[in-house]
């Protein structure tokens, strides 16, 4: 992995958005501009925008590069191989920031529902933050069979896993720097499966997932190849549910460490510190 970067403000960076890509010569510079235009007026605190390309075989990769050269704040990651787990995984476990987001290249999820998304892990609220076009609240504007198979997909989630969030493969998400460096090795998958296994292993390890209704408008030029995503999605789906009991050790490490599990168990007749104490 290739990284050169620089970023916005002085100090700590904040945040660092991931934007990964493939063969994206097309829409690579109004979004990465889009977004950094966004950030500069919006967000009060040091950022990174992160372009991680997926081995490109167009001019992604120069384009990208024209763009950091032109813009601060800007970081470019290129990827021999493809796939978006990995490329995520690969620059979120190399980043320096406190707080890490991706968003797909289209932008098809409304950069608003950025705010409250990053908000939710800066405050110590929750720990991961996902965009739902499937929650209360949510407006969006896509085909008919793209909306039955994920409603179809989330409901088998729900029913098999036990999940409680309630869209595992919107591409709008953010996650604490401390709770990906341990979580991220424990994600296996390399492609688009990646998204829901790290929810699904986050609340298996009593960690919180703040859900954030958008505003999506469906991209006509999207690269998913359905059918193969699906016979993906439903291998990882019966992989999590053979290796649980193999996780459980380390899943129960982090649950201990930090999942909100360990707030809980307070002895009801423990005394009251001195300061509290009833006069």
């Amino acid at each position: 992995m290739k990284r050169q970067s620089n970023s916005v403000g002085g100090g700590v960076t904040v945040l660092d958005v991931v934007i990964p890509v493939y063969n994206e010569q097309e829409q690579i510079s109004d979004s990465v501009r889009t977004v950094h235009a966004y950030l500069s007026e919006q967000f009060a605190y040091p950022f990174r925008i992160t372009v991680a390309d997926n081995a490109s075989t167009d001019g992604t990769l120069h384009i990208a590069h024209q763009v950091q050269r032109e813009l601060s704040g800007v970081s470019v990651v290129h990827l021999e191989q493809k796939g978006r787990g990995r490329a995520l995984k690969q620059t979120w476990l190399g980043s320096d920031a406190l707080v890490l987001a991706y968003m797909d290249v289209d932008l098809s999820t409304d950069l608003d529902a950025l705010a409250p998304l990053v908000a939710s892990l800066m405050s110590g609220h929750s720990d991961v933050a996902i965009g739902s076009r499937l929650a209360r609240g949510a407006n969006v504007v896509r085909g008919l069979k793209r909306d039955v198979i994920s409603r179809s997909y989330n409901r088998l989630l729900r029913t098999v896993l036990r999940v409680r969030f309630t869209d595992a493969q919107c591409g709008f998400k953010a996650i604490r720097a401390d709770v990906a460096r341990e979580l991220l090795p424990l994600v296996k998958d390399t492609t688009w499966f990646f998204d829901t296994e790290l929810l699904v292993l986050a609340q298996w390890s009593g960690l919180r997932t703040h859900e954030v209704p958008v505003d999506w408008y469906d991209d006509p030029d999207s690269r998913v190849d359905i059918p193969q995503t699906v016979k993906d999605d439903l291998a990882g789906v019966w992989r999590l549910l053979r290796t649980r009991s193999a996780l459980r050790p380390a899943l129960e490490r982090i649950r201990v460490t930090m999942g909100r599990g360990r707030l809980l168990p307070i002895p009801v007749a423990a005394p009251l510190p001195l300061a509290a104490q009833p006069a």
